[in-house]
């Protein structure tokens, strides 16, 4: 979803007071201890995007990661929006020596409506280049990892966002080409090596 969430104040309360099980009831059956708002869903908010003061939730919804754990502990009180689509990820495997790994968000949000022709662009441009681009038996998330995931943006016309960037400094997928830069591309290498001997 891509708009707010949605809070009914009068279930939150109910969770406050013990009324309604959190977790849907998933973990009855054993004594818990009470509900605690701020242990078992503020303070386990990865974004710390949430704060209940005088017993009124309220949620940040601009820094929220849609990671859906609120939701889940309060299933009666926390709705997802009613803006929803869906994310497409990309390249997920299963190697025997590497083990398994998830696919790269590739397009954080796009609408799931009939005739779906938004999705049909992305998957056509993803297997042309695949097919152009891949070797014998390579796996799409095998060539992202050889080739780089700016080179699979470059045929899908998505442009590099935050949320392609797993950590800073760690996901090098966005370089810059010679008509991106201005009069700083054609320079003298020797010139440059000079003052930056090994």
């Amino acid at each position: 979803w891509k708009d707010d969430i949605k809070i009914d104040h009068d279930a939150v309360e109910g969770y406050v007071a013990g009324e309604i099980d959190p977790n849907a009831g998933a973990q009855s059956g054993r004594n818990w201890g009470a509900f605690e708002i701020q242990k078992e869903v503020l303070e386990l908010c990865p974004t710390k995007c949430m704060k209940c003061e005088g017993g009124k939730l309220a949620v940040n919804n601009k820094e929220c990661a849609r990671c859906m754990h609120c939701i889940n502990v309060m299933p009666s009180a926390l709705r997802i929006g009613k803006d929803r689509g869906c994310s497409m990820l990309v390249g997920a495997k299963a190697p025997i020596l590497d083990g398994a790994q998830m696919g790269s968000l590739l397009v954080p949000f796009v609408k799931v409506e009939e005739p779906y022709e938004e999705i049909k662009e992305v998957v056509d441009s993803i297997w042309n280049w695949w097919m152009e681009e891949g070797k014998n038996r390579e796996r799409l998330g095998e060539l992202i990892k050889r080739q780089g995931f700016q080179k699979l943006l470059e045929p899908t016309g998505i442009a590099a966002v935050p949320q392609h960037v797993l950590e800073p400094g760690q996901t090098p997928y966005t370089f810059w080409k010679e008509d991106e830069v201005e009069r700083r591309w054609d320079r003298d290498v020797n010139e440059f090596r000079r003052p930056h001997q090994r």
